[in-house]
């Protein structure tokens, strides 16, 4: 169940949102005239997100090119891998 405060909520009780953002893994959505504006979030929570969507950008890139058959054998991306090393 989302956590929905006002922007008066945030004004005045910045404190307590703050503690529930660093306590729980999640946004509390912040309204304005009461409409949605914001989702406010601890800085840990937005870095794991971002890390999260750079990994899943990653993982489509590989699926990509598994499926347009821009690959090669394991043993030969390992023996290139091992020539760098050496150098």
């Amino acid at each position: 169940m989302p956590i929905i405060k006002s922007s008066a909520d945030l004004r005045n009780n910045y404190s307590e949102i703050s503690e529930f953002c660093h306590t729980y893994p999640e946004p509390i959505f912040i309204t304005r005239n009461g409409k949605g504006d914001l989702a406010v979030m601890s800085i840990e929570v937005y870095e794991q997100m971002r890390s999260r969507f750079e990994l899943y950008s990653r993982i489509k890139e590989g699926l990509d090119d598994a499926a347009s058959g821009n690959t090669r054998p394991f043993n030969d991306a390992m023996a290139d891998i091992r020539s760098k090393r050496k150098r």
